[in-house]
Order: C-alpha cells, then structure tokens, then sequence
C-alpha cells in the first residue's frame, strides 16, 4: 500500500509543492512548526532515512540544501533546523524548518495555523528562491 507521501508525490493528494526532480520531492508541511515547514521526501519509498544507500542518503541531503536555502530567502528566521523522526509516516523524510531559537523544533509545542492563501504566499515566496 502507497504511503500518503507517495501519494502526494503522483499528484493523488494535493500539496504545496516547492521542488522536485527526478528522485526527490519537497513540499509545505499541513500541520507545520512553523510558517515555512518543508518536508523532503525520496520518491523511492523507503521507511528509515538511514535505510537509504549513502549515495541516495546524500544526494538527498543535497536537495534538501537547496530547499533550505531558498526557504531561509523567503521566511525571516536565523537558520533552518533540520529534524528526522520517521515515526509519524512509514515514507523517509526530512523536516526543514526554519528557526530563530532551539526551542523552535519543538514538536509537542502548538503548531502554527496558516490559511490557504498564507501557504500559497509561502510557498510562492520559497519557489521564487530557488
């Protein structure tokens, strides 16, 4: 059975997508941290990050640079924090979400509510960067 990720990735589940290319996919986390909240996900489904071959592990690594980059041109933030905990969806992915204090990356804290032309707003801003 496909994963939601998978999903989002064959257009089957709509999303606000920032980047892709022919292995990896990065999109607007729904329920995000914080405005800016970016998921990278391989195309490939894979359970566990540190499942994936070195070569793939880092090529994603360095799509997710780029995403990052542009993400921390497009939301005012001091860097962006980078957090994997796997648990949540069966699909390997990256957390990039942009922070201006540690406490930022805490999960369990009150996430950030945006409505649809707010996620459309960033999600234009954080394309235009890349």
């Amino acid at each position: 059975m496909a994963t939601i990720f998978s999903k989002i990735v064959k257009g089957e589940i709509p999303c606000y997508k920032i980047a892709e290319d022919e292995r990896f996919f990065a999109f607007l986390d729904i329920n995000p941290v914080m405005k800016g909240h970016t998921l990278v996900i391989p195309k490939r489904e894979n359970d566990y990050l540190f499942a994936l071959d070195d070569e793939e592990l880092a090529a994603m690594m360095v799509f997710a640079k780029k995403v990052a980059k542009a993400i921390e041109k497009a939301v005012p933030c001091k860097r962006i924090g980078v957090a994997v905990i796997g648990l949540e969806v069966p699909h390997a992915h990256i957390h990039l979400i942009p922070i201006t204090q540690e406490g930022d990356l805490d999960f369990k804290k009150e996430h950030v509510h945006l409505s649809e032309e707010e996620f459309r707003e960033v999600q234009r801003r954080i394309v235009e960067n890349l």
